[in-house]
């Protein structure tokens, strides 16, 4: 038992590979950019968006408004690659509550457009782009 128990803590803490080599060397998605008055919750990257590619935590946070809370179900994360790589199951181990987070992730060096978009308990959905720039 004790060895079975002792292995816990390292994988608890292992590293997250976000993005493949090969995803990154897919074509960046043009999407245009929008900006638009939304009830729907806040979506803010808590980590730094400059990180070093091999490893790096991070972190979003979101923001329910007017007592709504975050529904979890309704988290998307995507890769803005040609075609869109879907990143929900890469990153939906770190999804507690209000908080996204993974201690130690990593993804290939370069710029990385990556959208996230969630909906709360009144249906009302928010989505953001975040650009990690990794060295």
């Amino acid at each position: 038992m004790a060895i079975a128990l002792g292995g816990l803590p390292w994988m608890a803490s292992a590293e997250t590979k976000l993005i493949t080599e090969a995803e990154a060397q897919t074509p960046n998605l043009q999407v245009p950019a929008t900006r638009a008055i939304s009830r729907g919750p806040g979506i803010s990257l808590q980590s730094p968006a400059d990180v070093a590619a091999k490893s790096f935590a991070f972190k979003l946070a979101f923001e329910p408004r007017g007592g709504a809370k975050i529904d979890e179900s309704t988290l998307k994360i995507e890769y803005l690659k040609q075609p869109v790589i879907d990143l929900t199951s890469r990153f939906k181990p770190g999804l507690n509550g209000n908080v996204l987070e993974l201690a130690q992730a990593s993804v290939p060096a370069g710029a990385h457009p990556i959208r996230v978009s969630v909906r709360d308990s009144e249906g009302r959905e928010a989505q953001t782009v975040i650009r990690l720039n990794a060295k």
